[in-house]
C-alpha cells in the first residue's frame, strides 16, 4: 500500500460515505443513505480531493472526521457552510436576544470554526449569548455546531 491520503465521499450534510473511495470504490454512492443528499469528492470551489484516511504501510486510521475547510483553497466544504446557515437561522429566532445580540452571536460562529486568535473572543461571547437565548436554544445551536467546531472552541466551551 502507497503512502498519502485516499480520496473522502462525503454528502453535503457532512454524512461520510467513505473515507477511502479510490481504494475501495465500491463502498461509494451518488447520495447518503442517512439523509439522501447528493455526495462529493472533491472541493466545489478548487476541485480538489477532499483527504480521506492517510495510509501508509504500517496504520491505516480507524476513524475519521470529515474536515471543515479545503486544505487547497481554505473554503467551507458545504457541510460546514450549511451548518453555520443553520446556527445563524437558529440565532436569528432567538427571541430572549435583542437584535444587537443576535448579530453578535452569528458574528461569532465563523471564529467557533477555525482556531485563530479570535476563536477564545469568540468563545466567551458564544457562552454569554447562548445562555442568555436559553437552555433549548444553546443545545440546538450545540447539535449544529459541534461537528465543525475548532477542537479549542469546543473544549473551551463545553470541556
Amino acid at each position: 500500500m502507497r503512502e498519502g491520503y485516499d480520496v473522502a465521499q462525503i454528502c453535503l450534510n457532512g454524512h461520510v460515505i467513505t473515507a477511502m473511495a479510490g481504494h475501495v470504490p465500491e463502498r461509494t454512492r451518488n447520495f447518503c443513505e442517512d439523509c439522501g443528499a447528493a455526495t462529493i469528492t472533491e472541493c466545489p470551489s478548487c476541485d480538489q480531493s477532499i483527504p480521506g484516511f492517510y495510509l501508509n504501510s504500517a496504520v491505516v486510521g480507524s476513524l475519521y472526521e470529515p474536515p471543515a475547510f479545503c486544505g487547497d483553497c481554505g473554503k467551507p466544504y458545504p457541510w460546514t457552510g450549511r451548518r453555520l446557515e443553520a446556527a445563524r437561522e437558529l440565532a436569528l429566532e432567538a427571541g430572549s436576544l435583542s437584535s444587537d445580540e443576535r448579530g453578535q452571536l452569528i458574528a461569532s460562529f465563523d471564529d467557533l470554526t477555525r482556531d485563530t486568535p479570535r476563536t477564545q473572543v469568540a468563545v466567551g461571547r458564544f457562552k454569554r449569548l447562548a445562555a442568555k437565548a436559553g437552555v433549548e436554544t444553546a443545545s440546538a445551536l450545540r447539535a449544529v455546531l459541534v461537528d465543525v467546531m475548532s477542537e479549542a472552541a469546543k473544549k473551551a466551551i463545553w470541556g
